[in-house]
């Protein structure tokens, strides 16, 4: 067979990959336990309120790859992985390092100079990988939680401004925002109004602020989807989902 007799064509459907992250408390994790038949990975512990199946809360990255490892190779109805949160898993990754460097802080780590933070994504990517045999072996679709973060981004056309992105460190974030199909910010709709010379942040619906998901990227935040999906979706597991297969209907 040549090579380019393999090449292929058409469009894969496959469990979708995705990343919401937002502020504590706005329902990232309801929204992942409305997913088909999910099961948690615990790296914190907030799942209390929550009435889903879940692993006992994990300690080290070696008992998180071990439970990721059984939904890998033993059997079970799971339909949905969902890694909670993605930003505490790092830290399990970066004791890890720490303690392989004989270090206090995964700055010193081989040697500093960021090497760490580089030496981190080899771990990330032994997830991934785990994640990946999960949806293309077993065809279960993955969730990853992380809290959100301000951070200063140097635009090189034009002046540096502020935007939310994942709470984890900068290579890590872009490694995981580039492997998963769909990264969602979360977070409530409000408008900026001024009262006596002060900028006051006024809610839009009820509640504090009716809750969305960005799905398309912009000067605010980091997002994006690979479905063509409406920028903005109202943050529930139905809206996403019905937005979704709208999507895949059109492309039949």
């Amino acid at each position: 067979m040549g090579m380019l007799e393999t090449i292929q064509s058409g469009r894969e459907k496959r469990p979708p990959r995705i990343m919401i992250y937002g502020s504590e408390g706005i329902g990232k994790s309801t929204f992942a336990a409305s997913a088909p038949n999910p099961v948690f990975l615990q790296t914190e512990d907030g799942l209390g309120e929550i009435d889903c199946c879940k692993f006992p809360l994990v300690e080290s990255y070696s008992e998180a790859i071990a439970q990721l490892t059984a939904i890998r190779d033993e059997q079970h109805d799971f339909q949905t992985v969902i890694i909670d949160s993605a930003d505490w898993f790092e830290k399990l990754i970066f004791d890890v390092i720490c303690r392989e460097y004989g270090v206090r802080t995964i700055e010193k780590a081989d040697g500093g100079y960021g090497r760490g933070y580089s030496r981190a994504l080899d771990y990330w990517g032994t997830l991934t990988r785990i994640l990946k045999e999960l949806r293309d072996k077993r065809g279960m679709m993955v969730i990853l939680i992380a809290h959100a973060k301000v951070e200063r981004f140097a635009d090189p056309e034009n002046t540096a401004y502020d935007r939310y992105m994942p709470r984890m460190h900068k290579f890590a974030s872009h490694f995981l925002v580039e492997w998963c199909d769909a990264v969602f910010f979360a977070s409530k709709k409000f408008r900026v109004q001024k009262e006596d010379s002060r900028a006051i942040a006024a809610p839009i619906g009820a509640d504090g602020g009716d809750r969305v998901i960005r799905t398309v990227g912009s000067p605010a935040c980091i997002a994006k989807n690979r479905y063509g999906l409406p920028t903005e979706l109202p943050l529930s597991w139905r809206a996403f989902i019905e937005a979704y297969r709208k999507v895949e209907e059109n492309h039949e």
